[in-house]
């Protein structure tokens, strides 16, 4: 019977420390879904994107301390053993992370970079960190999001901003390109990578048909002539 009652007290233990990241995890949720609100506005309003990408930096250092008591509950070791309680929230995390970052600066995130914004380690060896397919998986769901800001944005008007776009996510998809994605779930992913490519190389070539795309000026091929006023 003792060694029944050591195994009854294994039990109510686990189920203690699932508890405690459930209720972390469940907090940390609720933050990523204020978020992901907060970041609807770019869709209907090009002038409140910076002001949104503010608001969101806020909650994500919310979700820093969060990831803070979360590393502190989840047992030395075992990080994988429990990892499936925040997985999903942390690929959503990550996507807004990378939507933010390419808004401000037009640049992809580095794991580096959203770990440090998470609070999270880069390396599993030094911790409670940042999965590496957890990062690659919020990536690719960033890319959906932007193929809907280049529709809401022609829809609004600003018909160049399209172009920085198209350029963004093809060279996205040629970096994946280069990896051998034998995880399915990455794979099934990548693949709406690539309807998000062909999505917005359809809105360019729609709006080129319609003379609707003024490529810039290239004033160092100009004759000087040209460049000086009348």
């Amino acid at each position: 019977m003792d060694m029944f009652n050591k195994f009854n007290n294994y039990l109510e233990e686990e189920q203690e420390i699932r508890e405690k990241i459930r209720e972390i995890v469940r907090q940390i949720d609720t933050e990523s879904k204020e978020a992901v609100t907060v970041l609807q506005i770019i869709h209907t309003s090009l002038t409140d994107v910076m002001p949104a990408c503010l608001k969101a930096r806020e909650i994500f250092q919310r979700c820093n301390d969060m990831y803070q008591k979360l590393a502190q509950v989840v047992p030395t070791g075992q990080y994988y053993r429990f990892s499936d309680h925040w997985n999903w929230t942390t690929q959503r995390l990550i996507s807004l992370i990378a939507l933010v970052i390419y808004l401000e600066a037009g640049i992809l995130v580095s794991r580096d970079t959203s770990a440090e914004i998470l609070g999270l380690k880069s390396s599993s060896s030094d911790g409670f960190h940042l999965d590496l397919e957890m990062y690659l998986m919020g990536i690719l769901q960033m890319s959906n999001d932007l193929s809907r800001f280049a529709i809401n944005s022609v829809t609004l008007g600003d018909y160049s901003r399209v172009l920085l776009l198209q350029n963004f996510i093809s060279d996205l998809s040629s970096g994946f390109r280069l990896l051998n994605l034998k995880n399915d779930a990455l794979r099934k992913r990548f693949d709406g990578l690539k309807y998000d490519v062909k999505k917005i190389e359809e809105i360019v070539y729609d709006l080129s048909i319609r003379g609707l795309l003024i490529k810039p000026v290239d004033t160092e091929s100009l004759p000087e002539s040209s460049m000086k006023e009348d």
